[in-house]
């Protein structure tokens, strides 16, 4: 482990760096052979799907189909490392509480089915069967099902994920807080009004036609690193970057890549972005209405000057709807409002509408630094505008791009995973499976706490993740946690949220991704789908880590048999639609008319895509068009609004963005190295402007504390962090999750998506005493 240090770093993103903590993962795992031989099958026809992020596969013309940080996901999963019923038996929970998270998770694997004692404070071993009773005890003792919550992680495959929603809405609730609420539901409700589909429209076909990338709000260097590598070829081809982001990231500024024999021999690399923006913490609404403003302004002269029109007017006459309204309402905003609000001067965002009208062929791309914050709806719409003005969507080389987190986050909202279902959708699997779902709306992340903090649900349930950790509110998360009768957690290693538990609790061993799913004596594959719509299996290649792991599939079966004693679709156990992966894909087929044939079309060599009307310029809007939308900009800023509350130390106030670091997959740490961004054998640590420091009369290498400001009257506060100086807008700091997530307020959630805010939360910096 790196001696705590703060060393700026200079090279390329990539490169040998990234080789060289590949092999320090395997080792430190104790696989180094093993571990080489897994990741050889990562993203491969025969092989698995990396369990990190959900950026789509080539054609696997490579052997090596990875990145550093899903080498890092691999190892962690494939690590020889084991979580035995004797660990729990020398640990009490309240002992492994005072672990920080990295220690935990470095523990290993789980393997066995355990069950708290609360006269000994500790985890014992219970059998699966013993284990599923006990779940169907507590869920049918419930009064209400809508006192129970089932939360799903985006690891969960197509098959588990709509084997648990169709037992859930058996049991009789729409409960389905899902890691999607916290992340990419700005894009979920925000693309469906205005082109008719929450997903994106390209491919990476796309990718490589484009002639202008705007990249929004993420990380790629970190968080889905093999976007790099279609960044580096659209840059060497002579394509235009633009990166709109916080902080300055190595990741969007240049990059070696490891299977590039010039580049790593050279110790050289290939520039990404030919721009970069840094708006201020919660400016990239007011920056693309600055920059769609600018390109009104300019085609309103080429018109009045008798040259060609700079908009696509057929595009918009025989596509679109709302223009005019739209057109009027960006006109009317000042310059001045716009620059304010953005935290980017009025010639920068001209100079970026000026790249976008030379572009040809326009991708927009975004992640969660759009997504989490108060306007992040209204943002993502504006993005859509700007890319309705010259008909950038539906035509090859162009198009939306949200880039999701988890690996098939995507397809467990596709296959049911919902709290807020259609009707037609629910008429479709009542329809199928000859029952009656039920029609209220379930509750999302956040609604699912603060019914946890009022007594309202009673058993929570959770299909892989970290929801004590990855939540916001931390605190209050556990209280809700706490007043729970029953938690359950299905996982493949040991996290924090199985130490803040309820009254009773379990753990349930998985098989992870990597492993080989063994079903009535034949090797079974799970579906996912990644950011791009496509399917595809995933077949694990080494041995289970314990004998007493089960699969997801068949800990659903076993909770839904023990639960509703008889499955719908005129089957007695639900173990018969595990004992061959196959009869879920045949009942996933029935009720989605996309996925008709499923069996036989995911056998195809890299799977197939699920249909994109957008991409084919056919809008499933109610008026079957794209639509232009209008929002007007905030009538007060939401850092003068926390200024206000914070009374006499207003002017004092920062807006903290969380982040990750390199070694983390979101609440998963890897290591205590962040070495794109200089910290090393540390974490906590806030980024900030050096004239941010010098006004509040601090500096880098101090300590400090972290105050929230809000106007709930709850206290929150993170303490004892390490001051960096660091390329960052004036106003605006960053630190890592999940050690700031207490500071982001339960309330504090993107206007009508309820997503947390978690990079624009209002905090005081106080100098550590003593």
């Amino acid at each position: 482990m790196s001696a705590p240090k703060i060393a700026p770093y200079d090279r390329p993103a990539g490169g040998w760096g990234a080789l060289k903590n590949v092999a320090i993962q395997l080792v430190t795992q104790g696989i180094p052979l093993k571990g080489a031989r897994t990741l050889l099958s990562a993203n491969q026809p025969s092989g698995f799907d990396c369990p990190g992020c959900a950026w789509p596969d080539r054609e696997h013309a490579s052997t090596f189909e990875f990145c550093e940080n899903g080498a890092k996901a691999v190892a962690a999963e494939a690590t020889k490392r084991r979580v035995t019923p004797e660990f729990f038996a020398a640990r009490t929970v309240t002992e492994l509480l005072e672990l920080d998270d990295y220690t935990l998770e470095g523990y290993g694997r789980l393997t066995h089915p355990m069950r708290y004692d609360a006269a000994t404070d500790r985890y014992l071993p219970i059998d699966w069967d013993a284990a599923f009773a006990m779940i169907g005890e507590h869920l049918r003792a419930l009064p209400d099902p809508d006192q129970a919550a089932f939360y799903t992680s985006g690891r969960t495959s197509n098959e588990a994920a709509f084997l648990y929603q169709l037992f859930v809405r058996q049991y009789g609730t729409n409960n389905f807080p899902d890691c999607s609420n916290m992340c990419h539901e700005p894009t979920s409700v925000g693309l469906p009004p205005v082109v008719g589909l929450g997903k994106g429209t390209v491919t990476l076909e796309d990718f490589e036609q484009a002639d202008t990338l705007l990249l929004f709000g993420q990380n790629p260097g970190t968080n889905h690193p093999r976007m790099l590598g279609e960044l580096r070829e659209a840059a060497k081809r002579g394509a235009t970057i633009v990166s709109i982001n916080l902080l300055h990231e190595r990741g969007l500024e240049r990059f070696a890549d490891p299977q590039s024999p010039g580049e790593m021999l050279s110790m050289g690399g290939t520039a990404i972005s030919g721009h970069y923006v840094t708006p201020a913490s919660g400016g990239d609404f007011a920056f693309v209405k600055g920059v769609i403003k600018h390109v009104l302004e300019r085609d309103a002269d080429a018109r009045a000057n008798g040259a060609p029109a700079l908009l696509d007017d057929a595009f918009i006459a025989e596509h679109t709807h709302g223009f005019d309204d739209f057109a009027a309402d960006v006109r009317a905003e000042r310059w001045d409002d716009l620059e304010r609000a953005s935290g980017v001067s009025q010639a920068q965002m001209c100079q970026i509408a000026d790249v976008y009208l030379r572009g040809e062929r326009v991708i927009a791309t975004w992640g969660m630094g759009i997504t989490q914050h108060k306007q992040a709806v209204a943002t993502i719409q504006m993005i859509v505008n700007l890319m309705l003005l010259r008909g950038n969507i539906g035509r090859p080389g162009a198009g939306l791009c949200p880039v999701r987190g988890h690996s098939n986050v995507q397809g467990d909202r596709t296959v049911g995973i919902n709290e807020k279902p259609t009707a037609a959708f629910l008429d479709r699997i009542g329809e199928v499976f000859d029952f009656t779902p039920p029609r209220r709306e379930g509750l999302g992340v956040v609604d699912t706490i603060s019914a946890m903090l009022a007594g309202k649900i009673r058993v929570f349930i959770g299909m892989g993740g970290n929801f004590a950790m990855a939540t916001p509110d931390t605190p209050r998360t556990w209280e809700g946690l706490r007043q729970c009768d029953l938690t359950v957690h299905v996982a493949t290693k040991l996290n924090r949220s199985h130490l803040v538990h309820g009254r009773d609790a379990l753990i349930l061993p998985c098989l992870g991704r990597t492993e080989i799913d063994m079903q009535n004596g034949a090797v079974q594959g799970v579906t996912v789908e990644d950011s791009m719509s496509m399917v595809h299996l995933s077949y694990g290649i080494n041995a289970p880590a314990s004998e007493h792991l089960r699969s997801e599939p068949a800990i659903v079966a076993g909770m839904a048999q023990a639960t509703m004693g008889h499955a719908v679709g005129g089957h007695d156990d639900w173990h018969w639609y595990t004992e061959d992966y196959d009869r879920i894909r045949d009942a996933i087929a029935a009720t989605f008319d996309d996925f008709a044939e499923f069996n036989r079309r995911v056998r195809h060599p890299g799977g197939f895509r699920l249909p994109v009307p957008p991409s084919e310029r056919q809008w499933l809007t109610a008026n079957a068009r794209a639509n232009f939308t209008t929002h007007p900009l905030p009538a007060e800023l939401q850092i003068d609004v926390a200024r206000k509350q914070a009374g006499d130390r207003g002017a004092d106030v920062l807006q903290l963005a969380t982040i990750r670091s390199h070694d983390q997959y979101n609440t998963t740490i890897y290591g205590l190295n962040d070495r794109y961004r200089g910290v090393f054998g540390q974490r906590r640590v806030v980024f900030a402007n050096i004239e941010d420091l010098d006004a509040r009369g601090l500096r880098a290498g101090e300590r400090i504390d972290l105050v929230g400001v809000w106007n709930d009257g709850i206290a929150r506060r993170a303490d004892d962090f390490l001051l960096v100086a660091y390329d960052i807008p004036r106003g605006s700091i960053a630190a890592y999750y999940p050690e700031t997530n207490g500071l982001v307020p339960l309330d504090a959630t993107a206007d009508g998506a309820g997503t947390p805010t978690s990079k624009s939360v209002p905090v005081l910096l106080e100098r550590r005493l003593g």
